[in-house]
């Protein structure tokens, strides 16, 4: 990010003791906001990226959220209106990503359900 102290990576989270992706489908900027927040990091200026093939994980892992649409105001991703987990019609060249204020990791791991 040209020097700044922003954190950009993957969103994933675990489900099932398996680690899994988000698709991008309506995912924006409330969505990261949320998504930062719950990781500790500030959701001032949170952005929503799609990831795409530089971030590409194995064909076997896991899409486990779609069409997340949250209104910012949640404490956990997991609270936002979604498809039900593991329903999707996404690829990993999909897979939803976030930039935080401040950090410095490059995978976004959430929880485990």
């Amino acid at each position: 990010m040209d020097g700044d102290n922003s954190t950009i990576g993957r969103v994933e989270f675990c489900f099932g003791n398996v680690w899994g992706t988000v698709c991008d489908d309506f995912w924006g900027d409330l969505d990261a906001t949320v998504a930062c927040s719950q990781l500790g990091f500030s959701s001032d200026n949170a952005r929503a990226v799609t990831l795409g093939n530089g971030y590409r994980v194995g064909n076997n892992t896991s899409i486990w959220l779609d069409n997340v649409q949250c209104v910012g105001t949640e404490s956990r991703l997991i609270e936002c209106p979604s498809n039900q987990i593991g329903s999707h019609n996404c690829q990993h060249f999909e897979d939803a990503g976030v930039i935080c204020q401040p950090g410095n990791i490059v995978v976004l791991l959430l929880w485990c359900l």
